[in-house]
This record gives structure tokens, C-alpha cells and sequence, in this order.
């Protein structure tokens, strides 16, 4: 099953409201989900979303995928540059593989 963070929409008629979400890529945009992961008000100034920060993170370790919008939500939140250090500082320190010699 691929994971997909993404929106989808809830509020009244020209007053939307945005839920951050993780859900299956083959459900519709306003359909089942597995876990809210925050909000976002595009009519407040500034617009930064609420998110629930670890489990964003959570997700993104297990190998969700933000659409576009998401992933810059995540950058104005600050979330997803604590990702990309936690993923290159993963990256830099060498495997802790089998040490002994043949």
C-alpha cells in the first residue's frame, strides 16, 4: 500500500479548512484516511498549518509520500528540514555492518 500525505477538505462553502492527512494513494481526496496529522487554515495571516510534528516524521521514515503542496507545508512548519538532516546525517555514518574479518 503506498502512503501519500495530503489534503483534504473540510469548512463551508468558500470558508475551506484543510486537514493534513496520511492515506492509501488509491483513496479520493476527501475519503477513508489512517491518521490525521494536522490542520491547515488557508484564510488566516500568516497560514502556517498545525501538524503534529513526530508523527509527520513517523510517516515520512516508513515512506510516505507529500504531494507538492504538502511538502511545502511541511518546509513553512519546519518538519521537513528536520527530515532531510535526520536522513543525511543517516546517509553519512557508515553501516553497522558485519566488522570481522575473513
Amino acid at each position: 500500500m503506498a502512503v501519500h500525505l495530503r489534503l483534504a477538505r473540510t469548512g463551508r462553502h468558500k470558508r475551506p479548512m484543510y486537514r493534513v492527512i496520511a492515506a492509501d494513494s488509491r483513496k479520493p481526496r476527501d475519503g477513508r484516511f489512517l491518521e490525521i496529522l494536522g490542520i491547515f487554515d488557508p484564510l488566516k495571516n500568516p497560514a502556517v498549518p498545525e501538524l503534529k510534528s513526530e508523527r509527520v516524521l513517523s510517516w515520512l521514515r516508513h515512506g510516505a509520500q507529500p504531494t507538492t503542496t504538502v511538502r511545502t507545508l511541511l518546509k513553512r512548519h519546519g518538519v521537513w528540514k528536520e527530515f532531510e538532516t535526520e536522513k543525511s546525517a543517516k546517509a553519512a555514518k557508515p553501516e553497522q555492518g558485519d566488522t570481522r574479518k575473513k
